[in-house]
């Protein structure tokens, strides 16, 4: 009975992850490149009380042993990189990347962080930049006499100036893919790192070698859908509520044996 109140408590942990994972998923259903995680469980180890193939006789053994569950953990959270839907903007600068990889954006620090989040803008200098004022890897200034900025499924980002017949191309869009998207560590503000787990990133253009295309004028919503969502989160309260009666279960045969006389 020890044994069903800790199966329990770790069941019912385990549901609280899960009902915290998939509250994380409902309150980002609205933010632009999110990609919802979903939580895998594990059970734990197991108390082996008469082993399978245990010899019952001389000539016998046991087809099936007795082994008895310990609970379970959870074993990872893991991100679903899933095509989200794509919402027309007006945007000149909002991009959305319809199929595989990552924008790369430059952190304060150096280093190179990656999103889905294609909502762009400029900066005082001109420079592509995200919603957080980190600039576009590799870098595109847009002068100010610029009308009209043409950004194409492949990545090219051309203006047309002023005085001029012809547009200018200003720079190229670089996207990036991984081996393991999953491994990416994601750091908030729609933003990921490298990992070991992730593998180095494979640079390319957008259209190319498998890589997903650019569309001007549209963003990639949040790839939650609401319904399925909901239903992980009955389950996840049903399962809590089981739990919760398997050790009100196992107080009440304890409370009986600590009644014998």
């Amino acid at each position: 009975m020890i044994r069903a109140l800790d199966s329990a408590a770790t069941g019912m942990e385990a549901q609280q992850t899960y009902i915290d994972v998939t509250s994380n998923n409902l309150a980002n259903v609205n933010t632009t490149g999110f990609k919802k995680t979903r939580a895998n469980f594990q059970d734990l180890m197991y108390q082996v009380q008469r082993a399978p193939g245990t010899a019952t006789n001389q000539v016998n053994e046991a087809p099936t042993g007795i082994q008895v569950g310990l609970g379970v953990r959870t074993g990872s959270t893991q991100k679903e990189f899933g095509q989200g839907s794509l919402k027309a903007t007006e945007g000149q600068l909002d991009l959305a990347i319809e199929g595989d990889g990552f924008f790369q954006v430059t952190q304060p620090d150096g280093t190179i962080a990656y999103t889905r989040d294609g909502a762009f803008n400029l900066d005082e200098a001109g420079q592509i930049v995200n919603a957080a004022g980190l600039p576009l890897e590799p870098a595109i200034t847009v002068p100010p006499e610029a009308i009209n900025v043409v950004i194409g499924r492949d990545g090219t980002v051309s203006a047309q100036l002023q005085d001029q017949a012809e547009p200018v191309q200003l720079g190229q869009i670089q996207t990036v893919s991984f081996v393991n998207p999953a491994g990416l560590i994601a750091n908030g503000g729609n933003l990921y790192v490298e990992s070991g787990a992730s593998g180095p990133p494979i640079i390319g253009n957008p259209g190319e070698n498998g890589f997903g295309s650019v569309n001007q004028g549209f963003l990639e919503m949040a790839n939650v859908k609401v319904v399925e969502e909901m239903i992980n989160l009955i389950t996840a309260q049903r399962a809590f509520e089981f739990n919760s009666k398997a050790v009100q279960a196992s107080d009440q045969m304890l409370r009986e044996l600590s009644s014998l006389r």
